[in-house]
């Protein structure tokens, strides 16, 4: 993972994500790129260009202060902003670094407790094909020893897809058990686990549940994961998220970090 990018939002808690993210980024000698976005929109008669100047400026300056909290532990940390819509930013930068792995909180500080995933967060995941570790605040880097990968379908049409779970696993010697959960409407199809998947594991469980969720749940006091990975895909763990932006703790909810790894296509 050479590029890990942060976005910055407007929580106080935000230099708690970065520095969990630095602490990650030491383990595979990555840069750390921190992303702030603003929407300069002005009347007639102003002057663009001064305006999105000053704009840019103070972003960086919030960006700024943020890093000066952390221990950057020799770790390179560059400053992004970008003019526009948050996902936009996103693929800018991503086509122009090309970025591993996004580090996020699961919400801003700007909505409800009964939230897992806010609007800025639910938008990150459902919107880009970039994979994302959701790390709750709070939470201190530790080593990832024991993974818990749970999905519905175990087919996967491309192997790259695999490769942050690939490498977090291979840095920590890590065991990955796999957690596969049949859920009503399930096809033959679904039963099919990629050679891949069942390369990397050391155990796989077959679970029937409602959703894909209540199966994890079943299974997670028994297995003390320190990770849990998923894939995001339109019939996957986060389906929800293709309905709506946000997701309440009532449907899903996490005190380690989220892996999250994207299909493309399913």
């Amino acid at each position: 993972m050479k590029n890990i990018l942060v976005p910055i939002g407007t929580s106080p808690d935000a230099h708690e994500t970065l520095q969990y993210a630095i602490n990650f980024a030491t383990e595979f000698s990555s840069k750390i790129y921190v992303m702030e976005v603003f929407n300069v929109s002005i009347g007639a008669g102003r002057s663009l260009k001064n305006v999105e100047e000053k704009v840019a400026e103070s972003s960086k300056e919030h960006v700024k202060e943020i890093i000066d909290k952390i221990d950057s532990k020799g770790v390179e940390v560059k400053v992004a902003t970008y003019n526009g819509d948050l996902i936009d930013g996103l693929k800018e930068i991503d086509k122009e670094l090309g970025i591993d792995l996004i580090i996020i909180a699961p919400r801003s500080n700007d909505v409800t407790e009964e939230l897992y995933l806010g609007h800025t967060s639910g938008r990150i995941i459902k919107r880009t094909d970039i994979p994302t570790l959701i790390v709750p605040r709070g939470t201190e880097f530790k080593p990832m020893r024991n993974i818990l990968t749970a999905f519905k379908s175990g087919v996967l049409k491309r192997k790259r897809i695999l490769d942050p779970l690939i490498q977090i696993k291979a840095k920590f010697n890590a065991k990955v058990n796999l957690l596969m959960v049949k859920t009503p409407g399930y096809s033959d199809d679904d039963l099919k686990v990629n050679t891949a998947l069942m390369d990397i594991s050391s155990q796989l469980t077959l679970a029937e549940a409602p959703t894909t969720y209540l199966g994890v749940l079943e299974h997670f006091q028994s297995q003390h994961p320190d990770l849990l990975c998923v894939f995001r895909r339109k019939r996957g763990f986060f389906k929800n998220l293709w309905e709506k932006n946000t997701i309440p703790k009532s449907e899903f909810s996490s005190r380690i970090p989220v892996l999250v790894l994207s299909v493309k296509k399913d």
